[in-house]
């Protein structure tokens, strides 16, 4: 299934490229799975401006934003998994959406797909009943 934060921050890119506005995302630098130079990390976050002028190969996968970027004249390849993404917005007006910050060990035991004990029973799932 595919998560809704994919489908907010496509919309928000969308709109922001319609709108003739510059699409950026603060991503935090230190999660699970983000590949970004780390010479241009602050506080351990990082804007990257995903304008399509701007970004080579864009695509939102399933599980990350990719593309390739310039820094410093040098072409490198980003990916930004969309549990380290924190914000999409124009960098224009400052309009889009923030998102929850997850917790490091959240985010790695997302990113590593761990299962849940075995030793618990699975809970009992919803139930429906006629009420007259």
């Amino acid at each position: 299934m595919t998560p809704l934060k994919l489908y907010l921050i496509r919309a928000v890119y969308d709109w922001s490229v319609d709108g003739g506005f510059t699409p950026q995302v603060l991503v935090d630098a230190t999660a699970v799975g983000v590949k970004v130079p780390p010479a241009y990390v602050q506080d351990g976050r990082i804007v990257l401006n995903i304008h399509p002028r701007a970004v080579g190969h864009f695509e939102f996968t399933e599980d990350s934003l990719r593309f390739s970027a310039r820094f410093g004249g040098q072409s490198l390849s980003v990916e930004a998994p969309y549990a380290a993404v924190l914000a999409i917005y124009a960098r224009e007006n400052n309009q889009g959406i923030t998102f929850p910050e997850i917790p490091a060990e959240e985010s790695r035991s997302a990113a590593t797909d761990e299962k849940p004990p075995e030793d618990k029973p699975p809970g009992k799932g919803p139930s429906l009943r006629i009420v007259k």
